[in-house]
């Protein structure tokens, strides 16, 4: 898109070289009229070279107002810049022999009047200057007051009107039928405030949405505004912050008087978390300048009218941080949470964030919501647009599955490290491990269905497996926690039975496990210890989440603690155990065909377990070839080092 550009960028641009030419004239007509001889000639000796003949040229210009003639002139024997001048009296006698000399001769002659009696030149030589010097001067002090006024603008309100190209509505907005639904008296009122009037309806003045990030809070706001057509003015929280103390406050009331000029509207609070956190908390404590914002911004909310048609809305992700003074009726009277999508959520999300993409033939959008449990809004508009990038750097005219799987990994794990090589004993293990997974995986009731195996490395793992649950719930059973923790200890527990020996690859396996443990144990009371609670998720959120953490229970009981969450590990790694050994061939049989294969899907593995082999090649498909196959394709097309080639490269060579 070709950006406008503005005449007075353009005219600031052509300054500098004009004032350059200017400078370059001046010089040149300097050194020009210095490179001039001129010959001072007394009367007598005018008059001798008049009488000789010898003059080419004369020019006369009256001087004192006609009393004195300033002649100048040219006389045989001169130089290109040589000439004479010489100072006349003015008689008839004078005058005379000039003319008399100009006929006989035939040299050119030229009269001027008196350039001083010309009042243009008078104009210019006496007014132009001082003009100038008065417009130099207006134009230097009105650029100091200029800059003076914009220094002294910080406490102007910082809010931005936003535009009504990019208008946003409800049809933007997917997945969010519930939180919609709340908002949508604010739209009403909005549109009409008085039928909220006539029967003394108080509409609520903030509107306070939470929920993880990408969720689509801003995205609400601004559809919010879109249906009502009102002036929607959007500020972040940080905007109010400033070094001197007081601004912040300004700025809240510069905002809102400004509000109440363009009423009704709405004022949209990106992250209030930045200027609403609890007062009289952090080291020191102290009135600062945030707390002195914050207390301007409670004011002014508890203080315009029930019905001015001023509505607040906020966004956060850090809710528990708050000050409680921000969430009592009469300021943010309506807390809505915006919770990940569902399934059916992640659906509609797709289908708006693919109308301007070309699918595959196959591909279905639920599905793809099916595969994505824990996606955002924003991770799955990413993962759309990861999968069109991958498409286009393939040469390809849709967007296929492979992309798509290739999107989804690198959204979830980061890109393959496809020049990662490691020896074919790491590549053992890492395929055993995975199995491990795998195998726990599809042999517990409850635990997440194996979606994708593979042994490429992505980010900080050697391999990847992605599970997940065969159905959402919106609690979890003590089981499903429990299955949960074994497949989680799959992988280890494969090495130890396959190798009888250990490594470091479990480590983000343990990290897992033993957190489930731990809130089991200290949160959700699902221990020997009893339905109670010892620790909560929110600390001390000014110091460190776990600095000043408070430990409201004994030393004696804080033993008994580690002792069930040993018990649950222990219960949990015993069970797996037990299903590895029982399924050696099954791990063998999904390790060897990862070590061949470098990735299974979902459908691949199921086929396996099915039918002990994998489905029919099919030569159309390179993802679905062995990677044995590949090199051999790959030998037949003469492609160099084929061989130190893993799955991902010699598929880039194929293609």
């Amino acid at each position: 898109m070709k950006k406008k550009v503005d005449s007075k960028t353009i005219k600031r641009g052509l300054l500098p070289y004009l004032f350059l030419f200017v400078m370059m004239l001046s010089v040149f007509y300097f050194f020009n009229v210095l490179d001039k001889e001129i010959h001072e000639l007394s009367y007598d000796e005018f008059v001798e070279k008049l009488d000789s003949d010898r003059i080419q040229e004369l020019k006369l210009v009256a001087r004192g107002n006609g009393y004195v003639y300033q002649v100048s002139g040219k006389l045989d024997g001169y130089q290109e810049n040589e000439s004479f001048e010489a100072m006349l009296p003015l008689s008839e006698e004078v005058m005379k022999k000039i003319v008399l000399a100009s006929d006989e001769k035939s040299f050119k002659l030229v009269v001027k009047p008196d350039p001083e009696s010309s009042s243009l030149l008078i104009i210019l030589v006496n007014v132009v200057p001082i003009m100038l010097l008065v417009i130099a001067a207006f134009w230097f002090f009105n650029r100091q007051l200029a800059g003076n006024r914009s220094s002294l603008d910080f406490g102007k309100s910082r809010a931005r009107l936003n535009s009504d190209d990019n208008q946003v509505t409800f049809k933007d907005v997917a997945g969010l039928k519930e939180e919609k639904e709340e908002v949508e008296e604010l739209i009403d009122f909005l549109k009409a405030p008085k039928k909220f009037q006539k029967l003394g309806a108080r509409i609520p003045k903030g509107v306070l949405l939470m929920g993880p990030p990408g969720t689509g809070k801003t995205l609400l706001a601004k559809a919010v505004a879109g249906e009502a057509n009102v002036p929607f003015y959007f500020i972040s929280g940080s905007d109010f912050v400033e070094l001197f103390v007081g601004v912040g406050a300004s700025r809240v009331r510069d905002m809102f008087k400004e509000a109440k000029r363009n009423a009704p509207c709405l004022i949209f609070i990106d992250e209030i978390d930045a200027v609403g956190r609890q007062r009289g908390t952090g080291l020191g404590g102290g009135h600062d300048e945030r707390e002195q914002t914050l207390n301007q911004l409670l004011t002014e909310m508890d203080g315009f009218g029930q019905n001015e048609g001023i509505i607040i809305i906020a966004a956060t992700n850090r809710p528990d941080v708050l000050d409680p003074a921000l969430l009592r009726p009469g300021r943010f009277d309506r807390q809505v949470t915006v919770n990940l999508p569902d399934v059916k959520g992640r659906e509609e999300i797709l289908g708006v964030h693919a109308k301007n993409k070309i699918l595959a033939e196959g591909i279905t959008l639920s599905n793809l919501a099916k595969r994505t449990p824990g996606f955002s809004g924003a991770d799955l508009e990413n993962l759309l647009n990861e999968a069109a990038l991958l498409a286009v750097r393939r040469d390809k005219t849709e967007i296929t599955m492979s992309e798509i799987d290739e999107a989804t990994d690198r959204v979830l794990m980061g890109p393959a490290k496809i020049s990662h090589k490691y020896s074919e004993n790491d590549r053992k293990l890492v395929a055993y491990h995975e199995a491990g997974h795998a195998v726990i995986g599809l042999k517990l009731q409850n635990a997440s269905d194996v979606q994708k195996v593979t042994i490429i490395p992505r980010g900080s793992a050697g391999g990847y497996n992605m599970m997940v649950p065969s159905e959402e719930k919106l609690c979890s059973t003590k089981t499903d926690l429990l299955e949960q923790i074994t497949g989680l200890l799959g992988g280890r527990t494969a090495e130890e039975i396959t190798f009888g020996e250990i490594t470091t690859g479990a480590h983000n396996d343990f990290e897992k496990a033993t957190k489930i443990a731990r809130a089991m144990v200290t949160e959700y009371g699902m221990s020997d210890l009893g339905p109670l609670q010892f620790e909560q998720q929110s600390g001390s959120v000014f110091l460190g989440r776990d600095y000043n953490k408070p430990q409201h229970f004994s030393n004696e009981v804080a033993n008994e603690i580690d002792i069930a969450m040993r018990k649950i590990i222990d219960e949990c790694h015993k069970k797996a155990t037990e299903i590895i050994k029982k399924n050696k061939d099954l791990l063998k049989l999904i390790a060897e065909t990862l070590l061949e294969y470098e990735t299974l899907t979902k459908e691949q593995i199921d086929y396996l377990v099915e039918n002990g082999k994998m489905p029919e090649e099919d030569d159309q498909n390179l993802e679905s070839l062995s990677i044995t196959k590949l090199r051999e394709m790959a030998k037949e097309k003469g492609i160099k080092n084929y061989s130190k080639m893993n799955k991902a490269e010699l598929i880039k060579e194929l293609n």
